[in-house]
């Protein structure tokens, strides 16, 4: 086989995997990034918000009934109160959620209900990293680990990485928010490296070129094509 069929192989499979049907994100890019994923979390009531998985401590003065240290949020962000329901309590503070249960046990069973609520005891955050890197999983978050720092955790992104679709996935009071940072950049010092909280999710995309040029490489030996090279 000659140079110039080798030259039309890498050529074909290179234009194939540019015109491969791809998802492009719609996230927010750049500068507008960090406006939903900010470099520093500078909200200072972060540390005392309720996350999913922690246990709660609810008073209420006069009903033993309803007082117990052992409440806890479900997956869904939910704590059952008796009398009070289903209270949505993941990404409120204790306060709020107090204001919550008074309102809703003094508009029918409790009149003038004296209620207070406290974290007793933190479950820990995590954050989720899929895609292109060696080793998906969930791992421990605290206040120190920025993008970065969650990419090492995971074995770094592989070779078919798409480097500059790194997308990071946020809810904040209820909703999913996302934006799309370039690795690349960031790696630079180019651009800051974000702050990576509890119940984050990172993606990592998939870039077909060097996927189609990594299979071709795998499949050269058994044309005998190394010796072009």
């Amino acid at each position: 086989m000659g140079k110039g069929w080798t030259a039309v192989a890498v050529s074909t499979l290179l234009a194939c995997s540019a015109c491969a049907s791809q998802v492009q994100s719609p996230l927010a890019a750049g500068p507008a990034a960090y406006e939903t994923i900010p470099v520093r979390v500078m909200d200072e009531q972060l540390a005392q918000r309720i996350r999913p998985g922690d246990r709660l401590s609810v008073r209420v003065f006069g009903e033993p009934e309803l007082t117990s240290d052992n409440y806890y949020v479900g997956s869904t962000g939910f704590v059952q109160i008796p009398l009070a329901g289903q209270v949505i309590a993941a990404g409120v503070t204790p306060e709020e959620l107090r204001t919550e249960l008074s309102r809703r046990l003094g508009a029918r069973y409790i009149r003038e209900p004296q209620v207070t609520v406290a974290i007793a005891e933190r479950a820990k955050a995590n954050f989720a990293v899929e895609g292109q890197v060696t080793e998906p999983g969930v791992y421990p978050a605290d206040d120190g680990t920025t993008l970065l720092a969650a990419l090492a955790q995971a074995k770094s992104p592989t070779r078919t990485a798409k480097l500059d679709e790194v997308l990071v996935f946020r809810t904040v009071d209820g909703k999913r928010l996302g934006a799309r940072f370039d690795l690349r950049q960031v790696r630079a010092g180019v651009a800051p490296d974000p702050q990576i909280v509890g119940g984050d999710t990172i993606v990592v995309g998939y870039s077909a070129t060097k996927g189609a040029f990594r299979d071709f490489l795998q499949a050269a030996p058994l044309f005998n094509l190394f010796y072009l090279f």
